[in-house]
């Protein structure tokens, strides 16, 4: 596990996007995991400016996101549908026979639909490089507290604090859902390669427990710990509540030195 520590969110955003930018650039066919929130608006916006500005090339990449609200149409504006292609496939050359987004129009068969999303994975070859953002209970994806960490695709009803913590995205007295259609946790650690966003005091201490705290469901980010290439990229405020600083940033230079392509 690596822990690269940044100044600010402005900072977030352009490491993340010069990592994937690098992945991409070194395999064109890459499959992504791609993930929605605020966090990562400002890696989606760098890798738009790469996109215009430096050629870089989605035309051969494939994408899986890993959730939607259920009940949210593609074009309902705070549905994840709307959010990737408004921040990031409208404005790059990715394929949209390539992109893969959960459905929040379903009505039924949700664990036959949710199978076949992990087949498309499967299909797919695997997700090369997964992007994640945390929420303030440790979740990733919708994997709430308590989720197992064999968990695959699957219908999660929503805690009372996610619903909360996402109520500043919906307009004053619209239905915020209750559930969602997610990743599991376990199909996150297939990942060949994971990079998690975080950024904000709000997340400190989720992500003092998911890299410092032991591994456990009720955090469900901590199951990162299990995984051989993990990346976190967090802001100072993000970073405030843990413990060895230091030994973070003295093993991304010691990494920097001996294995750049870690970095690329």
């Amino acid at each position: 596990m690596l822990v690269v520590l940044k100044q600010n969110a402005k900072e977030v955003g352009q490491e993340a996007a010069r990592i994937v930018a690098g992945a991409v650039r070194s395999n064109p066919s890459i499959v992504l995991g791609l993930a929605t929130g605020s966090t990562p608006l400002g890696m989606y916006e760098g890798l738009v400016s790469l996109h215009k500005n430096s050629g870089l090339d989605f035309s051969k990449a494939t994408s899986f996101n890993l959730d939607e609200y259920l009940g949210l149409a593609p074009e309902n504006p705070q549905s994840f549908h709307y959010f990737m292609h408004s921040n990031f496939f409208s404005q790059v050359n990715f394929s949209s026979e390539r992109v893969h987004i959960p459905s929040g129009a379903l009505r039924s068969n949700y664990s036959e639909y949710c199978e076949r999303y992990e087949n498309e994975i499967r299909k797919a070859g695997g997700i090369d490089l997964q992007v994640l953002g945390i929420g303030r209970n440790g979740h990733i994806g919708f994997n709430e507290p308590n989720s197992s960490l064999a968990s695959r695709t699957r219908l999660k009803e929503l805690t009372q604090e996610t619903i909360e913590d996402n109520r500043r995205f919906f307009p004053q007295g619209e239905e915020i859902p209750e559930c969602a259609i997610t990743m599991g946790i376990g199909t996150i650690l297939d990942a060949r390669r994971i990079l998690i966003l975080a950024t904000g005091k709000s997340k400190a201490d989720a992500v003092a427990k998911a890299i410092e705290g032991p591994i456990s469901s009720s955090v469900s980010a901590s199951a990162l710990q299990l995984h051989p290439d993990v990346i976190f990229i967090l802001d100072e405020d993000a970073a405030s509540t843990l413990t060895q600083r230091d030994y973070y940033r003295r093993v991304l230079e010691l990494t920097k030195k001996y294995t750049p392509e870690k970095l690329a």
